[in-house]
């Protein structure tokens, strides 16, 4: 990695805008920045003080490209930990690539996809689960997204497995210096706080490791599928649930014959919905592959909604045939699919009386489990009856608990695998000290879950682990 070399990019988006800024970094950064930029003051860059701001033309030898802002990061007391140099120009792209093909003429290289932030890393500035905190900052699009990355980037998750490894370090020290002393059959490291240390240890993996589950469809959005009959109004709820015109909605059984997806943020949880084609026996090639591609997204969902046509289920007989084929149909999905959150949704309520709708919300409830997760909601998505209901219902299949108490919550597959390694680690040293193995042995696994735990902080790391994290990043970050 040539992190010696005085880098440069773009750090806002590309595309005209009112103001764009470059970013320049490394030993080199103001000395080349200097050679480009005159004050209005007439004072050298390299002259001034840190953390200065400085009016001035950009220039290309006679010729004057921008009139711009300079900030000025001297030493390490900068984002990356090392000479930066940030320029606010005008925002025309024309503006942009002139002065980047300036640096890069005058001694800079192309920065590379999240080396910034490597920089940050390597000096010592975060350690890497904050640096990658940093691209799930940037990517978070809703307000639990977004407060997840923030208590990461500023080291909540990183304080605690750093406590963690530190305190068995210790132990491992005591464990590693009796193995000197092995003729003299000494302990240093006291077996019963031992055990209490790696009892700890194991509820604390093990809880950040349960953390993942909601972590993760908090970071990613929680997929939500919307299946049922044909022409049961599920594109209308799709268009009621965001509020626009997302869907086609038609008269004619069979309109969505594939599914449609979009996003949606409820109490600061980003819901991913997607309308499916109609489920129904049918012997339309392409409505079929639509309905086979309906099963596909339900396994794919946190939730399924099954949407339900009031009238034409209940009618004047709440325990018809159609109530009959009804419950068949939900206990297949089910059975297919026993641990997916179940709501069914009664559709168009607008059309029956008070009485009607309190005997179809008793009927949909013989259809539910005891102790299960689903749910019953009855709305009418056409007017938007109970559809804020609805909404309210699905926020409670998440864990928002969690976030409003500020939890530690694991949202990265590289943590949650590294997590896991080291309980199988610790689990093992458990084994060891109730078998009451000698320390040589278990120093062994210890060491394995040492290791694991420093994969998450970046104390144990490779070039080809860093290259597949910051490959992620975007360029000028």
């Amino acid at each position: 990695m040539h992190i010696q070399d005085t880098i440069t990019a773009l750090a806002t988006a590309s595309g005209a805008g009112a103001i764009a800024i470059i970013r320049v970094s490394g030993e080199r950064a103001l000395e080349i920045v200097d050679s480009i930029f005159s004050t209005k003051s007439g004072k050298s860059l390299i002259k001034q003080d840190s953390h200065t701001l400085h009016l001035g033309n950009i220039h290309d030898e006679n010729r004057i490209i921008d009139e711009a802002l300079v900030s000025l990061f001297k030493g390490t007391r900068s984002y990356t930990g090392e000479p930066t140099v940030e320029i606010s120009c005008h925002g025309s792209p024309y503006i942009q690539q002139e002065i980047l093909q300036l640096l890069l003429r005058k001694g800079c290289r192309a920065a590379k996809a999240g080396e910034f932030t490597l920089r940050a890393f390597i000096n010592g500035k975060m350690d890497l689960s904050q640096a990658e905190a940093v691209a799930d900052l940037i990517a978070s699009d809703n307000a639990g997204a977004h407060q997840i990355a923030m208590q990461q980037m500023r080291g909540g998750f990183s304080a605690e497995i750093a406590s963690l490894r530190q305190e068995l370090l210790d132990f491992a020290s005591l464990i590693e210096l009796e193995l000197d002393f092995a003729e003299e059959d000494v302990e240093f490291a006291n077996r019963e706080e031992f055990q209490l240390l790696i009892s700890k240890i194991s509820r604390v993996l093990k809880r950040l490791i349960d953390s993942f589950a909601t972590g993760n469809v908090i970071k990613n959005g929680i997929p939500v599928s919307i299946v049922g009959e044909p022409n049961v109004g599920k594109s209308t709820l799709l268009n009621a649930l965001l509020n626009e015109e997302r869907a086609i909605v038609s008269d004619i059984a069979g309109t969505t014959r594939d599914s449609i997806e979009d996003e949606l943020s409820i109490g600061g949880i980003g819901f991913r919905f997607i309308d499916t084609a109609g489920i129904r026996e049918t012997t339309d090639v392409i409505e079929g592959l639509g309905i086979k591609k309906t099963f596909e997204k339900i396994s794919q969902a946190q939730v399924v909604l099954y949407l339900i046509n009031s009238p034409s289920a209940f009618g004047s007989s709440p325990k018809g045939k159609a109530f009959a084929e009804l419950r068949l149909e939900v206990e297949k999905i089910k059975n297919r699919f026993p641990d997916k959150p179940l709501v069914l949704v009664a559709n168009k309520i607008d059309n029956l009386s008070e009485t009607e709708r309190h005997t179809i919300n008793n009927q949909l409830s013989e259809l539910i489990p005891e102790k299960s997760k689903s749910r019953v909601s009855l709305i009418s998505a056409k007017t938007g009856t109970g559809v804020d209901a609805l909404k309210e219902q699905l926020l409670q299949f998440v864990n928002t608990g969690a976030l409003r108490n500020n939890e530690t919550l694991v949202t990265n597959s590289r943590h949650y695998d590294a997590l896991l390694k080291a309980l199988e680690e610790i689990e093992k040293v458990q084994e060891g000290i109730n078998m009451g193995l000698s320390g040589d042995l278990m120093a062994i696994d210890i060491r394995e879950a040492l290791y694991h735990f420093g994969e998450i902080t970046g104390q144990v790391t490779n070039d080809e682990l860093l290259g597949n994290i910051f490959a992620n990043f975007c360029i000028g970050k």
